[in-house]
């Protein structure tokens, strides 16, 4: 945690970064903006699957709620009637090319993020550096519409809809472009997504305000689940590995909990030790830890699920901008195919 949690100083900040950092970071947005005008303007090819694509991405490094996001979504085109899969890169995966994930697969392999999102919706979940191939094996097996977890930059997959989830609290941090700030892209880019979610924070404007929620802890082994309450003037251990671990030791705070955290990188590799305390106490840790500790947990392990939650007329209006840029590919598909043939 000693470099994140250096760079996370730096970045969120109300001061200058480093004056070292700054020429790296005037070389990296020169090369993220050579790289966007090639793809806009034809230099380089993007790949235009047979079916929408949604793009539910963020403009900075770390966590700001678009799995859990991507998940929400996905589980409302089904509901819709609509036949999704959600497409991702499976951050420090095994897997080579591009792959289905199984609910029963090793984290180690596929990720943990894409496991997660496997086991949670149900839905089909395929992975791959290559997302145009990925999402292709998704379209093979019957999806009508691809969600991407992440890809905002990824302009090698041509989208349709555009969705940027932004932490309400951190926002863009000291406004640098990386690494002397978080930023993959300028916060300019906000103004040509098609919705821009806020998670937590204060929404401003033609935000859509998004909030996680934690109701329960579900037992690593056996997976009984419990009402969170029920862990209220407790004292536990809580782990996090996660792009912002302290906004889940403060949600656990908030429930009366009394916490003894520990911060782990985004996306940590995690050893028996990490999750084995002497006291007794109970372990409380996040769903995308959990996936990755389940083969060392004993009674005392409890993963913390959140769920993504809107008001009802921002939930109805945000998958109402959604259907509509889908059904807008979806003619446009149409119309090409019928002057091709």
């Amino acid at each position: 945690m000693q470099a994140q949690g250096w760079f996370n100083r730096v970045w969120y900040r109300h001061s200058p970064p480093p004056l070292w950092l700054m020429p790296l970071s005037f070389a990296y947005g020169a090369g993220a903006a050579a790289r966007r005008s090639m793809y806009r303007r034809g230099w380089l090819q993007a790949v235009h699957l047979p079916c929408p694509v949604v793009i539910v991405g963020n403009l900075t490094v770390g966590g700001t709620g678009k799995t859990p996001l991507v998940g929400w979504l996905a589980a409302r085109l089904a509901a819709a009637g609509r036949r999704p899969g959600i497409v991702a890169r499976g951050y420090r995966s095994m897997a080579g090319g591009p792959r289905l994930v199984a609910a029963s697969d090793d984290a180690s392999v596929v990720g943990d993020e894409p496991l997660l999102l496997a086991r949670r919706t149900g839905l089909p979940v395929a992975i791959g550096r290559a997302r145009p191939a990925a999402a292709r094996r998704l379209i093979d097996g019957g999806c009508d519409v691809i969600v991407s977890d992440d890809g905002l930059q990824h302009y090698a997959l041509r989208r349709d809809c555009e969705i940027l989830v932004v932490d309400g609290e951190r926002r863009f941090g000291n406004g640098w472009l990386l690494p002397a700030g978080p930023l993959r892209e300028s916060a300019a880019r906000c103004r040509s997504v098609d919705a821009l979610v806020v998670n937590g924070g204060a929404a401003s404007a033609g935000e859509w305000p998004m909030r996680l929620e934690a109701h329960s802890a579900v037992a690593l082994r056996g997976g009984a689940a419990v009402p969170l309450h029920e862990f209220q003037g407790l004292a536990v251990h809580a782990i996090a590995g996660i792009g912002n671990p302290q906004r889940f030791f403060r949600m656990l705070r908030d429930r009366g909990i009394e916490v003894t955290a520990h911060a782990h990188d985004d996306h940590a590799r995690y050893t028996a030790a990490d999750i084995r305390f002497a006291d007794g106490k109970p372990v409380l840790m996040t769903e995308k830890d959990a996936v990755k500790c389940a083969s060392w947990a004993d009674e005392r392990h409890w993963a913390v699920p959140v769920d993504a939650e809107f008001a009802e007329d921002a939930a109805q209006a945000l998958v109402g901008i959604v259907m509509q840029r889908i059904a807008a590919a979806a003619r446009q598909q149409g119309e090409g195919e019928v002057q091709s043939g």
